[in-house]
């Protein structure tokens, strides 16, 4: 019926600009009229009554909702494994994860089913998947475009946002979303002249496959081949501690409140006890562990209040040393620290010859989550293997035209070689 609406208006010279695409979202956003689980089985029947403010969005720009995709329960998860709703498997190879928590956003735009489908990123549940199934994925300053709607993990985290197979169609969407217009494009084709650019090896290249690191050093030769210049800075030994303490500390500590307040102020048949009783057992032991007030590893009042008030200014200063004193328009990092894992494996895996967790999958994506930074995942090539490899540029607060400007020159110069 939307399709046939989508026809008519076009026939009657609507200029719409999404009219009668057919765009996945998250399952994490309301959608009024269609299920909306938020991936747990006790609301696989739950039918909202509102759209969320994106949804509205593009309905309003004439897309059409073609379906809700698969997600981590409650967003919580960085591979793509749903207990209820089944694992997504990676379209590069069905063997390997697709990445989490927005795995059926990413997965369904590199199979190829939808041009492009809402997601949502706390600590980088856009750009893991996208960098894992070969497609870009942009996560906008955080608060940026709306969040009313779809199902939180923390307020001072989350941030909706977009895949595509484009960086110009996530430009779009942004354009749609946000109603701003977009940046005009340099018009410079595959050449970075003139760009300022930064990457902090000893920050972001310590614990990454070698073939990672390989690709994403032939990558900097490349954007410097091409007009760019690349610096290299250093954050500190301490950063890596520093983003990650900070980030997962607010995450965890926000999580009861956040999703309760949601479940109230949107009339969700369930309560965030039972959502807790619902969860698959591995995670109902992490929340009860790091989530509940009462568990043995919660985050105290004193910790989430370090957090907010001493280590997220601290993480922002050192950042404005790049961004603001040496003029550097985006920091340059591989978006995942190895090749999508096998299902198999998911839970702990190797890199770089070490055991590591599932939670590794975010240690370079927690940076531009840490205070808000606009990011993007572009595809950086195949493995050996043939799985995909990601670059991440994150960019200053609020320079979000800047950076898909920026994006789009880089994935011309990718895309040349």
């Amino acid at each position: 019926v939307a399709a046939r609406d989508a026809d008519k208006a076009r026939a009657a010279g609507s200029v719409a600009p999404l009219l009668g695409v057919p765009l996945g979202v998250k399952d994490s956003y309301l959608t009024k009229g269609l299920p909306t689980s938020l991936g747990l089985g006790g609301l696989a029947h739950f039918v909202p009554r509102e759209d969320a403010d994106a949804v509205r969005a593009i309905k309003g720009a004439g897309a059409l909702v073609f379906g809700k995709n698969n997600l981590v329960e409650m967003s919580y998860g960085l591979t793509g494994h749903n207990a209820r709703y089944g694992q997504v498997k990676n379209p590069f190879a069905r063997d390997r994860v697709s990445g989490g928590s927005s795995s059926g956003s990413a997965a369904s735009v590199a199979a190829g089913i939808v041009p492009a489908s809402l997601g949502g990123d706390t600590v980088g549940s856009i750009r893991v998947p996208a960098s894992l199934c070969g497609v870009v994925g942009f996560k906008p300053t955080t608060g940026r475009w709306p969040r009313n709607g779809v199902a939180p993990i923390s307020h001072t985290l989350d941030t909706t946002g977009v895949f595509a197979r484009s960086v110009e169609d996530c430009a779009l969407m942004d354009q749609v979303v946000t109603g701003e217009m977009a940046a005009e494009p340099s018009g410079r084709g595959y050449d970075a002249k003139g760009t300022r650019l930064a990457y902090a090896p000893r920050q972001v290249l310590d614990l990454v496959d070698p073939e990672i690191e390989g690709r994403f050093r032939e990558v900097v030769r490349r954007l410097r081949d091409a007009g760019a210049e690349v610096v290299e800075v250093d954050l500190g030994d301490d950063f890596g501690a520093l983003t990650q303490t900070a980030t997962w500390s607010i995450f965890f500590h926000e999580t009861m409140g956040a999703i309760s307040e949601f479940l109230r102020r949107h009339d969700i048949p369930t309560t965030f006890e039972e959502i807790i009783e619902g969860l698959k057992p591995e995670l109902r032991d992490t929340w009860r562990h790091v989530v509940l007030p009462e568990g043995a590893g919660a985050i105290s009042a004193e910790a989430y209040q370090t957090a907010l008030a001493v280590s997220r200014p601290e993480i922002q200063r050192r950042l404005d040393e790049v961004f603001v004193a040496r003029g550097v328009q985006a920091i340059l990092q591989p978006t995942t620290p190895c090749t999508a894992p096998l299902i198999e494996q998911q839970t702990n895996f190797q890199i770089a010859g070490r055991q590591v967790s599932h939670l590794t999958l975010a240690n370079h994506t927690v940076l531009a989550s840490s205070v808000g930074l606009p990011g993007i995942s572009l595809p950086a090539g195949l493995s050996r293997g043939g799985l995909p490899i990601g670059l991440e540029l994150d960019a200053p607060l609020g320079s979000d035209g800047t950076l898909l400007d920026l994006a789009r020159r880089i994935e011309g110069v990718l895309s040349a070689g």
